[in-house]
């Protein structure tokens, strides 16, 4: 079984994050772990599993300008966040635009922040629907990992993602087979 990991990330979180999903299908699957700046359509074309994530901006997948912000937000005197190398270039949004059509078994994932989803929105939702129209199947409900006020990923959501990563593994193996 082939799975690729595609995400956007800004501080690091959704990267940790989707590198312990990575961690978690790797027992059953040759993974690949991908920033969404490098994920080319041919790199999942014969994946039996594509799951994609990215930080919750504004109640949803973030823009250019959400992305604009929070590497500004960055560079404000005190704050103690450091940058992912590609957090301003193009985003999720962006990627799903440039997609024709992408199918078979797929999953949505993002962080967001400790708080109650109706205050804070999900982007996995969003992430979610736009998988399906482009053609794939979502396997699982779309998942939240959490992070703090100050933008780092809460205690245990690591070893959660991992585990997630492990159940998509077993879902998408279960309808390889009944497929």
């Amino acid at each position: 079984m082939k799975a690729v990991v595609i995400y956007e990330s800004m501080y690091g979180n959704t990267h940790l994050v989707a590198n312990a999903i990575g961690e978690g299908l790797r027992d059953t699957a040759e993974v690949v772990v991908i920033p969404v700046s490098e994920a080319e359509p041919s790199l999942f074309d014969d994946a039996d599993l594509v799951v994609v994530g990215g930080p919750t901006h504004v109640h949803g997948v973030s823009r250019p300008g959400t992305r604009k912000a929070a590497v500004a937000a960055a560079d404000k005197p005190d704050i103690d966040l450091v940058v992912e190398p590609d957090a301003a270039g193009p985003g999720l949004r962006d990627w799903f635009a440039t997609l024709e059509r992408m199918s078979g078994p797929a999953a949505a994932f993002d962080t967001r922040m400790h708080a109650p989803a109706a205050l804070t929105g999900r982007a996995s939702k969003g992430i979610a629907r736009m998988l399906r129209h482009h053609g794939s199947t979502v396997i699982a409900d779309p998942e939240s990992f959490l992070v703090t006020k100050a933008d780092y990923l809460e205690a245990g959501e690591e070893e959660r993602a991992r585990e997630w990563g492990a159940h998509l593994a077993a879902a998408t193996l279960g309808a390889l087979r009944t497929g």
